[in-house]
């Protein structure tokens, strides 16, 4: 078994030709594909998903590139406990009134009721808060910076393996910090680093900005996003990074004994980022066939397949091919016999793998190999000799040309909108993605402008590749802010 696929017989229904095209039927496609490709399975609980040991494989390496870079930042990791008292979230009124609507209860536990009800984490800002209280002390205690991986539980309604679930996997880090500049210094870093990692591991390009008053965390300050544009145009939030201020800390009584021997209250931060980026991943990369992983991203970077592998010499070949390739690369070989080469090919290419290694009797003879790209769907005859060397620049290629076809996308996709909302909704009806605009600052505008377009603000960007808005889409006023409006998953 090689992460998940079953091995069938040669005259199997089970082709690429049955995922649904994109252009037909884009949510099929997705359904489709993380099925087809046994990434995961529906739970028995409407809206939890099971993650299937492909799935999952993508998730630890996406796992340990983050956790890298955290660590590098003087990050360390904790775990904290999965429920909360009822009256730790109600300390906070912003931060429970934000979560109420998806918080899931626990009310009996061994068989009797409990005196307080339990919530099971939405989010540990209150528990993490509650802890914070009790050990700091001192400023030379500080700075704080710690990080969980965890489950968190939020009772979606419409729900989606990996975009949107009622459970999924995270990552939250929670930082305290003794003045407001090194919280804000905290919360620009943490994104920065989100950024660099999906862009630099997942190939996926990012629009880095602020979220607007409305769409910002639950009881934060200010609240900082990558957002990510899907193949069919529409926005992933891909990553968070809050600026708590001192909100939390008044709330829990993060205090501490400052310079000057005066009691202050703490700044905080937390930041995150979930399993809804291996939903983008597939999003932003798949095509008709399935998955295309880029290699830092690839469970298996290389898949060794012998054609014709009864014929003498070519399953040594194989071997050792893959014992060559392993040095740079993880590798597998499928020598299995029920099932053809050329059913292979259409399995390995539609689970993503970005290097397919070809070899029978005429490369045999000839002392070669075939390298067939994913991404492309070119092909190269190479020595087997130098097979290592060959594949570790095309892995290389594949991984930057990948990221150029997203952010080439990106780009294509994006679209100015100058005449008002008449212009907005027509643009996102015949060219769906990123609708960068005016608004003048007014919530009105921006609830308007979702609800008579399907668009919400994504984010204030950082870098509008020098547009500059001058009139609110909505009311024409002056703009206060050039923003991103977009239909968003």
């Amino acid at each position: 078994m090689f992460w998940g696929i079953r091995r069938r017989m040669a005259n199997s229904s089970f082709r690429n030709k049955e995922i649904t095209p994109m252009d037909e039927d884009f949510s099929r496609w997705y359904t489709d594909v993380i099925l087809k490709t046994e990434m995961v399975d529906y739970a028995p609980v409407k809206g939890f998903m099971v993650i299937r040991p492909y799935g999952y494989a993508i998730w630890e390496m996406l796992q340990a590139a983050f956790d890298k870079e955290f660590k590098k930042t003087g990050h360390q990791n904790m775990y904290f406990p999965l429920l909360i008292p009822e009256s730790y979230l109600n300390k906070e009124k912003e931060h429970v009134e934000g979560f109420a609507p998806e918080v899931a209860w626990v009310t009996h536990g061994g068989g009797q009721e409990l005196a307080e009800r339990l919530a099971i984490r939405p989010t540990s800002e209150t528990i993490i808060c509650s802890m914070y209280a009790k050990w700091l002390n001192s400023y030379r205690d500080l700075p704080f910076l710690y990080n969980q991986w965890a489950n968190v539980v939020r009772w979606e309604k419409t729900t989606r393996p990996f975009l949107r679930t009622s459970e999924f996997l995270w990552q939250e880090g929670h930082t305290v910090h003794e003045t407001f500049d090194e919280a804000q210094a905290e919360t620009m870093q943490m994104i920065g680093i989100y950024k660099d990692v999906v862009e630099n591991f997942l190939a996926i390009p990012v629009m880095v900005g602020q979220k607007s008053e409305k769409e910002k965390f639950a009881g934060a300050h200010a609240t900082y996003t990558i957002e990510a544009m899907m193949h069919d145009g529409q926005a992933l939030q891909s990553g968070t990074s809050h600026n708590l201020s001192d909100h939390f800390a008044k709330a829990f009584g993060i205090k501490f004994l400052g310079r000057d021997n005066v009691e202050q209250f703490a700044f905080t931060t937390s930041w995150g980022v979930s399993t809804r980026l291996i939903g983008g991943l597939i999003m932003v990369h798949g095509d008709d066939n399935g998955l295309r992983l880029p290699p830092k991203a690839a469970p298996i970077q290389a898949i060794v397949i012998p054609v014709s592998q009864d014929k003498e010499g070519v399953i040594d070949a194989a071997n050792v091919i893959k014992s060559k390739a392993e040095r740079i690369a993880r590798v597998a070989i499928d020598a299995s016999t029920d099932t053809s080469a050329g059913w292979k090919f259409s399995q390995y290419e539609m689970k993503g793998i970005p290097v397919r290694i070809e070899v029978g009797p005429k490369d045999l003879a000839e002392g070669s190999c075939v390298l067939v790209r994913r991404d492309t769907g070119e092909k190269k005859s190479v020595s087997i000799s130098d097979v290592d060397i060959d594949l570790e620049k095309l892995l290389d290629e594949i991984q930057t040309n990948m990221f150029q076809q997203a952010k080439e996308r990106l780009a294509s996709q994006t679209s100015i909108v100058d005449g008002g909302m008449g212009q907005l909704q027509e643009t996102l009806s015949s060219k769906p993605g990123f609708i960068l605009t005016g608004w003048c600052g007014d919530i009105a505008c921006e609830d308007a402008v979702k609800e008579k377009s399907g668009a919400s603000l994504r984010c204030i960007p950082f870098d509008t590749n020098g547009y500059k808005a001058d009139t609110c889409v909505c009311c024409g006023k002056p703009a206060k802010h050039t923003v991103i409006f977009a239909r968003a998953y």
